[in-house]
């Protein structure tokens, strides 16, 4: 048989209840301990009491008995009318019971003086008489072995001095039952303060341990997979400041648990369908290219017509796989925070300027006018002038990529109160509202524009976004149909005191005008 409980509850209580009964005890022992010697000390000062009162009643008595006066004659005997007195059975048995409560002994002698001048009581020969106590014990009395002493001196100036020395034992006292009885009480107090301790205990023992067994279930429902167990905090007040603290710790570590396995979720999902996306865009330039390889095997290699456009065409595979290899190993670094940005606190106007310039041959060709408009003094901000050229090559190469011939592509760059601002705005066939919050995922196309399409890798844009969230910026869209589109782009003065970090997401703004156009 286990006496000591398996859970820490029953432990606690078990234990708080243990030393309650200890205190207990140690404490009705010296309680009883010092009871017993106070009415002990009581009862011998209330029987030395009552000896003295005996020693002096009989002492009168006898005295007024003595027809001469004396209780010892000069012989050195006992007056005869006295000592008749003290002989009578009845006498000292009525003293014994009326007065002393007790066995009373009287001895009659003679005080003298020793070398020293200190009392000496010589008893008289045959002068010994003796009372016993033959009357019932009262409620609660009962016989104690004490005994006291008294002198009675009769101050009648006979020499020699006669004296009474009486005895009074084995009294009736109440100090047996009055500690009893006090004994029970406390006895009775102390099984009632057990009882309460042990309910408090109890009480207070699953108060203390109701979070940890909360705990321990929470713990226990995570391990099998539930990430959204929480223990509740209205529970945890319940409990010590030591186990609030814990299971407030518990808590957060649980939310953070919870939100780092839904952010792998979310990465293998993205990872899935980033597979699946590449794969899509892989085939169709590695099927066009073994369509080529293959009529090219037939004979259409001896027709020269067909041999240049089978190469043309090939060769345009090739780059757009070229394209798409670079697009996909620069998304990936960004992503995976390979990448670190290469911030300068250098004029952004040359940047924007020099990646403008390098589109113009392609707008000249498209037949699209390209203009730039920056500020006339410097703008100073703390940027990656690589990364932010690769922003503004990428907006302008889409911007230019949807405009028809004789269309606008606008640039323009203005300093603000918080760094600066960049504007791309085409007059080209804009964006579907529905389409507009997916236009900056990975591999995204829209509706319409079956030569962006076929043109572009899908992860222009979606490097876009992740430069300006890497600069701490924002990225907002409007379009309207058939009018066009302006992409604006903020980037504030430093990242750093911005609070930018990387892989931040911040909001991007979308403006919906118009209802159909294709992903840019």
């Amino acid at each position: 048989m286990r006496l000591v409980p398996r859970s820490f509850q029953g432990r606690l209580t078990l234990g708080f209840v243990g030393v309650v009964a200890l205190t207990l005890a140690v404490v009705g022992l010296l309680a009883f301990n010092r009871l017993d010697d106070y009415f002990g000390r009581q009862e011998a000062d209330n029987l030395q009491f009552r000896t003295s009162s005996v020693a002096s009643i009989v002492g009168t008595l006898a005295r007024n008995e003595s027809s001469t006066g004396r209780i010892v004659l000069a012989d050195g005997i006992v007056d005869p009318q006295v000592d008749r007195l003290l002989r009578n059975p009845s006498f000292l048995s009525a003293i014994a019971n009326q007065f002393a409560q007790a066995d009373v002994a009287v001895t009659v002698g003679i005080l003298g003086r020793d070398s020293a001048d200190s009392p000496v009581f010589a008893a008289v020969a045959g002068a010994t008489y003796a009372g016993s106590l033959t009357a019932k014990p009262q409620a609660g009395q009962a016989r104690e072995s004490l005994h006291k002493d008294a002198w009675y001196q009769p101050d009648d100036g006979f020499s020699p001095v006669s004296a009474i020395q009486v005895t009074l034992a084995d009294p009736y006292t109440l100090r047996s039952s009055t500690i009893a009885a006090i004994t029970g009480v406390l006895a009775f107090g102390a099984f009632v303060g057990l009882a309460v301790a042990m309910l408090v205990a109890a009480y207070l023992a699953r108060r203390f341990t109701t979070p940890l067994r909360r705990l321990t279930v929470a713990s226990r429902e995570m391990a099998a997979g539930d990430m959204t167990q929480r223990v509740p905090s209205a529970l945890a007040e319940t409990g010590s400041t030591e186990v609030a603290e814990l299971t407030r710790q518990f808590n957060a570590m649980a939310a953070r648990l919870q939100e780092s396995l839904e952010i792998v979720r979310r990465d293998r999902d993205r990872s899935r369908d980033f597979l699946a996306d590449v794969s899509h865009e892989l085939r169709t330039p590695i099927s066009a290219l073994r369509t080529f390889n293959e009529l090219l095997r037939e004979g259409a290699v001896e027709d020269v017509v067909a041999r240049e456009e089978f190469l043309e065409s090939s060769a345009q595979q090739i780059e757009r796989l070229d394209w798409l290899a670079q697009n996909l190993l620069e998304l990936s670094k960004l992503d995976s925070g390979l990448l670190q940005l290469d911030l300068r606190p250098d004029d952004i106007r040359a940047v924007v300027e020099s990646a403008v310039g390098q589109a113009e041959a392609a707008a000249t060709k498209r037949g699209v006018a390209l203009t730039v408009q920056l500020p006339d003094r410097p703008l100073r901000i703390r940027h990656d002038p690589l990364r932010v050229g690769q922003v503004v090559a990428n907006l302008v190469g889409n911007a230019l990529k949807f405009t028809p011939r004789g269309g606008t592509v606008r640039v323009i760059l203005s300093p603000t109160r918080e760094g600066a601002r960049l504007v791309v705005t085409d007059t080209g066939i804009g964006i579907d509202a529905a389409e507009l919050p997916h236009i900056f995922e990975r591999f995204y196309r829209g509706s319409r524009s079956n030569e962006a399409r076929g043109s572009g890798s899908g992860l222009g844009l979606a490097i876009v976004k992740s430069i300006v969230d890497m600069h701490g910026g924002r990225v907002s869209v409007e379009s309207r149909l058939g009018t066009g589109t302006t992409v604006i782009v903020t980037l504030p003065r430093d990242p750093r005191a911005g609070g930018a970090m990387e892989g931040a997401d911040p909001a991007v703004e979308v403006e919906e005008t118009s209802p159909s156009a294709p992903r840019r």
